[in-house]
């Protein structure tokens, strides 16, 4: 008889290196957005675009991703998804105009959006639950890790090389893992159900999601009062509105949202939801501060959060060891305690704050997120039986991209607003408009890093509440207990 208790770390390897490429090509262009502006002749609104179509994408398949991981094995996925990822970078590689860059960066979308969920559900199925934190803290260094990675990179590129490098180095990249998954990679398929999509769900889950993403993320460039921000935002709540009702519906729904009856999963969505949005502030607010305020380069920037990033990295696979033996409520207060800890730091900045003493508490932050992160997502996943890890997963990442999105433009909102205040406040005072520019930018720093404190406060109250699920509950309890909530 087959010894099926040795995970398939072969597959899981092929996976994690198509997944890390596939993660670390989303943050790849942030940074070398001014360079394609100069060199295609686009302006700003066009160019974000290339953030913004790579970000809507995802938006928009990850839902779906639930369907297709049960409709089809992890193989067949893992190779449609690598060939598209592959095609759509060697497309934007030698694109001639700004419109075959952009088709290029979507179609490198459509690969890499199946990722995230395919791989996860691969782990959960490969891994038994109490050997499953240590996985999982290996995905999490992909997930964290690889964006973290791209701008250093991205930022030292783009200052000596031309910006179309940066595809032709991901490319070979990406060819690896395709050809390993063609030729060495095997089929782990735990369900294979035959499904029947509902066009209808689909559609309303793209406008859904694609209109919230789209809305909150243009929101920071094209302020508020834009009917393109706040008409599509109002247009995808009432498709996502629309969506979540039908699924409550049907018998085989795209998304099948009433996971949310198991507390631990809810649990663990609301804290991934507000941990993502404090995580955001700094991601995004501290690039505003060390290159505006402190006039450090971008690629200083960049290598300001690298250590951040190691950190992470070494941090993620230990986080998962700890997770096994002493669960996620621990880690997860431990963790949130320092975040909000750091963040309360991050909202007392100053022109006298030292560079290195930034890089100190970013660095200190990102060890603090590392505990929090995965921890908390396995442990609201291990609550579900098996048949419910695509949609969980799914629910899971779609989250991530959504919260994402709202958090960046939030707290960007509230610093411009915090700003626009703070200079008319100077100007009255006698000061001319460009010198109260930088101290009331600053202040509109300190203020958004005030809020992601509360933000994070909020999360760690959450975390007092986390349970362990019974590790002992067979598949077929959980199955029962599954079923007996989706009657309910």
């Amino acid at each position: 008889m087959k010894d099926t208790t040795k995970p398939p770390y072969g597959i899981i390897a092929i996976l994690f290196t198509g997944a890390f490429v596939a993660i670390f090509n989303q943050t790849l262009l942030n940074i070398a957005l001014p360079e394609i502006m100069n060199d295609l002749q686009v302006d700003a609104a066009t160019v974000q675009w290339l953030v913004t179509g790579y970000m809507l994408v995802n938006g928009i398949l990850i839902p779906a991703s639930a369907y297709l991981i049960q409709r089809y094995s992890n193989r067949a996925i893992f190779i449609v998804a690598m060939s598209l990822f592959s095609l759509g970078t060697l497309l934007a590689a030698l694109a001639p105009s700004f419109g075959i860059l952009l088709a290029g960066r979507m179609v490198q979308a459509s690969g890499s959006a199946l990722m995230m969920p395919l791989l996860m559900n691969v782990i959960l199925a490969a891994f038994p639950i109490e050997k499953r934190g240590q996985a999982m803290g290996l995905f999490g260094m992909v997930m964290i890790v690889a964006p973290a990675i791209g701008p250093t990179l991205s930022g030292f590129i783009v200052q000596n090389y031309s910006w179309r490098v940066l595809f032709f180095i991901v490319l070979p990249v990406a060819l690896i893992p395709l050809l390993l998954g063609i030729f060495k990679l095997k089929n782990l398929t735990f369900q294979n159900r035959e499904l029947t999509l509902d066009p209808l769900s689909l559609i309303l889950s793209s406008i859904g999601f694609g209109g919230i993403l789209y809305g909150f993320s243009s929101a920071g460039s094209l302020g508020w009062a834009s009917p393109a921000v706040y008409a599509t935002i109002a247009v995808g709540l009432v498709a996502l509105l629309m969506f979540t009702l039908r699924q409550l519906k049907l018998d085989e729904p795209l998304l099948e949202l009433r996971v949310y009856k198991h507390p631990m999963f809810a649990l663990s969505s609301i804290i991934s939801v507000t941990l993502s949005m404090a995580m955001f502030s700094a991601m995004i607010l501290m690039p505003i501060y060390v290159q505006t305020i402190m006039g450090i380069s971008p690629i200083q920037s960049g290598l300001l959060m690298l250590p951040g990033a190691i950190i992470m990295g070494i941090m993620s696979p230990v986080t998962g060891r700890l997770f096994d033996s002493y669960g996620a409520k621990v880690l997860a207060i431990s963790g949130l305690t320092i975040v909000v800890y750091t963040t309360f730091l991050f909202s007392n900045l100053s022109f006298e704050t030292g560079y290195y003493e930034i890089m100190a508490i970013y660095t200190l932050r990102m060890f603090g997120i590392s505990m929090v992160m995965m921890p908390v997502m396995t442990n609201g996943l291990n609550q579900l039986p098996a048949t419910a890890y695509p949609h969980g997963t799914a629910i899971n990442n779609t989250l991530q991209q959504v919260s994402g999105a709202i958090g960046s433009a939030f707290l960007v909102t509230l610093m411009n607003t915090r700003t626009e205040s703070a200079a008319q406040n100077l100007i009255a005072a006698g000061a001319t408009e460009q010198a109260a520019m930088i101290p009331a930018m600053l202040e509109g720093i300190n203020f958004s890093f005030t809020v992601s404190t509360f933000i994070a406060i909020a999360s760690l109250i959450l975390a007092l509440f986390i349970k362990k699920p019974d590790l002992h509950a067979t598949e077929e309890e959980k199955e029962r207990v599954y079923k007996q909530r989706y009657a309910d």
